[in-house]
């Protein structure tokens, strides 16, 4: 099968259920959009025997759908799952473009509140 096949086959699809690190941000863009932001820490699957780190905390944004107005109501602690597709986004900072990683969340659900919440 050629390379070219292959990728046009390709799915960027994530199904992450995890703990809320600290409260949801919403942020205004200069654009005039609006997002919101969090991270959520999720355990680690499969074969730990290459890695001693046990979790690994993601980076997730909200920018529309029915999610968007769950979103304000979740806070850290909190248990989610959550669907969506990885997203490498690029923007110019004090030093210059950078990139970064993230998950543009698409559905989520609250499925535990926060013992403290």
């Amino acid at each position: 099968m050629p390379a070219q096949t292959k990728l046009e086959e390709s799915v960027n699809e994530i199904r992450l259920v995890g703990r809320i690190s600290q409260d949801p941000e919403h942020r205004e863009l200069p654009s005039g959009d609006s997002l919101w932001t969090f991270r959520l820490v999720v355990g680690r699957t499969g074969d730990r025997a290459t890695s001693r780190q046990s979790v690994d905390v993601l980076d997730c944004a909200v920018w529309g759908g029915r999610v968007l107005r769950s979103v304000p109501g979740w806070s850290a602690g909190d248990v989610v799952e959550l669907t969506g597709a990885v997203r490498r986004r690029f923007f110019r900072g004090g030093g210059g473009a950078a990139s970064r990683v993230e998950i543009e969340v698409s559905s989520g659900r609250l499925i535990r509140r926060s013992a403290n919440g």
